[in-house]
Formats: structure tokens, sequence, C-alpha cells
């Protein structure tokens, strides 16, 4: 139901179905990948999780709930970029608003779950404060997933070059696009950068624990260790690891919202 009309949303409300947010971004992805990445990454995903049920719900499989798929939300707050050109960004009390009133629809259509599919890291924070915010608010049983957050197997995440510094535009994203939107990437310019001056930091840290990528993160710029915009690797990235890195979150994200669905009934 890619396009579906007022009746099919209703129909879709009264059988306990699911609303499905895509949210991304529009912000520098370093020299070789568009200002669209998060949302076409958020998209991808939750369209391919869509076909996956589809195709479980076909063969007979239970509790396949039905979803609503809306349009991708293709803005979110990104002041760690603001310094390269093209980054638009929204404020958090901006994004927070968006956010109510998407659920304030959602609901007043009947639909009482909603998912946020984010490919931005840095929505989530906000995310799960409005989720809690939605639900006090409407009622509306609000849950995030970051989908790049989302299990891959060993076989992938070891193909991954420094994957504790693959944080934008690196390895991951690079071949995501590469398998869903080839024309917008301009492999060549590829290269790494922020490894370097990342290794540096944690060379002198006191502890692990504190670092701008670390467990307790510093609410770093990228060009605090970044001159490209591009933190990670990218070189090596390819568009077969991206399709089966996509079919795997995907499979991964299926399973959550089957689960969603499930535990619905038990948060009135």
């Amino acid at each position: 139901m890619s396009s579906p009309t007022w009746v099919d949303v209703a129909a879709l409300a009264a059988a306990g179905g699911i609303a499905v947010q895509p949210i991304g971004a529009t912000e520098q992805h370093g020299p070789h990948l568009p200002l669209s990445t998060d949302a076409v990454i958020a998209t991808a995903l939750a369209d391919t999780a869509r076909d996956v049920l589809a195709a479980r719900a076909a063969s007979g499989i239970a509790g396949v709930p039905p979803l609503w798929m809306l349009p991708p939300l293709a803005y979110g707050t990104s002041p760690e970029h603001a310094s390269f050109a093209g980054t638009v960004s929204l404020s958090s009390t901006t994004l927070r608003a968006i956010c109510l009133d998407v659920a304030r629809s959602v609901a007043a259509a009947g639909v009482r779950t909603l998912v946020f599919v984010n490919a931005h890291g840095g929505n989530p924070e906000l995310l799960h404060v409005v989720a809690r915010e939605i639900r006090d608010q409407t009622g509306v049983l609000v849950v995030v997933v970051h989908g790049p957050a989302l299990p891959l197997p060993p076989e992938l995440t070891g193909a991954v070059p420094r994957p504790d510094v693959d944080v934008h535009a690196g390895f991951y994203e690079t071949s995501v696009l590469l398998a869903v939107d080839p024309a917008s990437v301009r492999l060549q310019l590829a290269a790494p950068d922020g490894v370097p001056r990342t290794d540096e930091l944690a060379a002198g840290a006191l502890t692990p624990l504190v670092g701008p990528f670390a467990a307790i993160s510093l609410p770093w710029r990228t060009e605090d260790v970044s001159a490209s915009g591009t933190i990670g690797d990218p070189t090596g990235a390819n568009a077969e690891w991206g399709r089966a890195a996509l079919r795997a979150q995907a499979d991964a994200l299926a399973d959550v919202l089957r689960e969603i669905g499930r535990l619905r009934s038990e948060f009135s």
C-alpha cells in the first residue's frame, strides 16, 4: 500500500495497523555522498521491511500487522554538520513539534501505534524523549528504531574497516547508497577521514569511556575530527555488501514491527 486512500487507512486502523515514519536528515555526507543519504537509507530500510512482511503474510505466517507507510521526513537535527554547505538543520523544538503533529494526525486516523525508522545519528535522543510525550498526549504507542544499529551478521561486520569510527559517510553508508542509488555516489571522491584525529584523541585519553564517539560522548562537531566531512573509511565500499546489509537489517526490522504489533495490546 504505497499510496493509500483514507478508506485504506481507516481499514488499517480497524485492523490494528502500524504507522511507519522514516526519518533522516538533509546534511553533508562528505564529498562523495548526497545530502539526502540518511533519508534514503531510512526509506530503503522501511520499504524493504514492508516487502519482507508482505512476503511472510503471503506465505501464511500469522501476526503480520498491516503498515501505513508515511512519506519520509527528510530533515533532522544536524548542528554538528552546520559548518558544511548544504546542511539544513531543524532545531530540536521544531523537530519535536513536527513529530507531535504527525502523531496527533496518526491518532486522529485511529492508528494507535507509530514507529520512527531513523537513519540519522543526531535524531535518536530527541525521538526517544518525544515518544514519551506522544504517548502521554495522544495515547499512541511510539517506538524508535535506529536503522543502522540493527544487527548485522559477523561476516558483514568483519568486512567494515575500523567499525569503531565508521560514523559518517563511511563504509556502511557508502555501501548502502551504492546498493540503493548508485548514480548518487561519487565513489572516485571517497577517501578516509576522521580516523587519525580520533585515534590521536584516544591515545591521550585518561579513560576510554570519554571521547567524541565513546560510551560517554562529547557534543562533537564534524570539523573537530574531519576536514572533508567524512568520518570513517569508505574505501572498499561496494554494492554487494550494501545489499546484504540492507536485507539483514530489513529482516530484523520486520521482526521488530511484528513484535510491536504483538505487544501493542499490552500497552493501553
